[in-house]
């Protein structure tokens, strides 16, 4: 989890293309703009799953490939969502893209969720192990006054038999 959380907004937020060259891990930086450059988001046919969309800036257009027509679909959706919440003048126009992605936060919320559920789970875990180290921790005090007592017990016997 977070350490840190706020609702002030980002100072700058930046779109960057890079590039990952056949037979390495590697990625390498190809281009980079402020999300207040983006003026308009092409998904190029929002009735075919393609991987392919543009995007034009300020002063540059560029054409851009995913990794799948999936990873586009969530690339174009959280940039949606991020350009609806923090571009400050004008909000870029998002055009030939599937209205799903648009309209809601469907992957975003079903994220949230997802999220929120391991965390609710981990905390009844957590709740559940306290429980039962509780528990444990009361067994063994009992355990260590039946022995203290028998200890005792054991002792006043051995002197009783000594005389």
């Amino acid at each position: 989890m977070p350490s840190h959380l706020t609702n002030k907004k980002p100072s700058n937020l930046s779109i960057t293309k890079v590039k990952q060259f056949q037979g390495s891990s590697a990625f390498i930086k190809r281009s980079q703009w402020t999300i207040d450059q983006l003026r308009q988001v092409n998904g190029i046919d929002p009735n075919k799953d393609c991987p392919e969309f543009d995007m034009m800036f300020e002063n540059a257009f560029d054409q851009w490939v995913a990794g799948s027509a999936g990873e586009k679909c969530t690339f174009i959706q959280i940039l949606h969502h991020t350009c609806q919440r923090y571009c400050s003048a004008r909000k870029p126009e998002f055009i030939n893209c599937q209205s799903k992605l648009l309209g809601g936060n469907s992957i975003l919320h079903s994220a949230a969720d997802t999220v929120t559920s391991a965390v609710q789970k981990a905390s009844q875990a957590l709740n559940e192990r306290g429980e039962r180290l509780g528990r444990t921790e009361e067994r063994t005090a009992d355990m260590m006054n039946s022995a203290e007592q028998f200890s005792v017990t054991a002792h006043k016997l051995a002197m009783k038999h000594k005389c």
